[in-house]
């Protein structure tokens, strides 16, 4: 890692709103689902699909889940009128999880039984360690009823993910698997990125064995290549999988696997609650800030011969 990524790494979490705005727009659709909506309808011309997310996240009451609840609803509305290419992300704790999970289920099963009604899917998100019991028994309740129009997440850096995969293949299997990107002990999590990526791999593959529909989220190019060769071994048709990437991140790699044939969509984030998602994504990927900040300053990019 270098100095700047350094930098970035331990400091991105003080700098203030305005100026991580600078550096984010690259991946937020705007404040506003007309927005999301815009772009999903760019992303379509390309066949690219998007999965519409509301961006908030641990709320503090029963009143502002409500609210995202409402949120998601018009969202799945929105997408069915325009007939646009796009499901609907939500995040857990967004539905009241840490308040009542009883209350969360209520909430999130609205959201997918409507997702059924117009055909469409509702991805159930991966928080941090604290949710993650609590969304795989969501994820379970819903996964029979609503079968084929409900999934949820799995991350590869957590040393459980192998064991829940063996715990949930006694049912129907639709999940996006991630690296994954919050904080989190030694004790729960590898912390080495080659060993995330062969757990990556070995979880992929172990999804494919169990008929597992995945959505394979990742902008590394090895890992990409291994699923790649994975998805040829297991002779799996284009529709019993997709590659999913983060908005503003890798456009190149974007055209290469969908000029190679395969699915894709592109996680579209919207709303004003957009400053915590920026600076984790930051975290991630501190190139985002360094061209950012070349832009500010006026830099062009040294072109090799």
């Amino acid at each position: 890692m270098s100095l700047f990524d350094q930098l970035v790494s331990k400091t991105i979490l003080h700098v203030p709103g305005p100026i991580v705005s600078i550096f984010a727009k690259k991946y937020i659709a705007g404040e506003a689902l007309e927005d999301a909506l815009d772009l999903t309808r760019r992303f379509n011309t390309e066949n690219i699909m998007s999965t519409i997310d509301v961006l908030g996240e641990f709320i503090a009451s029963k009143k502002e889940a409500l609210y995202f609840k409402d949120q998601g609803l018009k969202v799945l509305q929105d997408i069915e009128r325009s007939g646009v290419q796009a499901n609907l992300s939500i995040k857990p704790t967004q539905m009241g999880l840490q308040l009542d999970p009883d209350f969360a289920r209520v909430n999130v099963e609205e959201l997918v039984a409507s997702a059924r009604k117009i055909n469409n899917f509702v991805r159930i998100d991966m928080e941090d360690i604290q949710c993650t019991d609590q969304t795989l028994k969501l994820y379970r309740q819903l996964r029979e009823p609503y079968a084929g129009h409900v999934g949820t997440v799995l991350q590869a850096y957590l040393r459980r993910t192998a064991r829940d995969i063996e715990a949930l293949s006694d049912g129907p299997l639709n999940i996006r698997l991630c690296k994954g990107i919050y904080r989190e002990p030694r004790e729960q999590a590898y912390k080495h990125p080659e060993v995330i990526n062969m757990n990556f791999i070995h979880c992929l593959e172990k999804l494919f064995a169990k008929d597992a529909y995945v959505g394979i989220a990742t902008h590394d190019s090895r890992l990409i290549f291994q699923a790649m060769r994975l998805i040829e071994r297991y002779g799996l048709s284009r529709d019993q999988y997709e590659f999913q990437m983060l908005l503003g991140v890798d456009e190149g790699m974007r055209r290469n696997i969908i000029n190679q044939g395969h699915r894709l969509r592109v996680y579209v984030p919207y709303g004003k609650s957009w400053l915590p998602y920026a600076k984790r994504r930051l975290k991630e990927n501190p190139d985002i800030a360094r061209q950012g900040l070349k832009q500010l300053l006026g830099l062009q990019e040294t072109q090799r011969k």
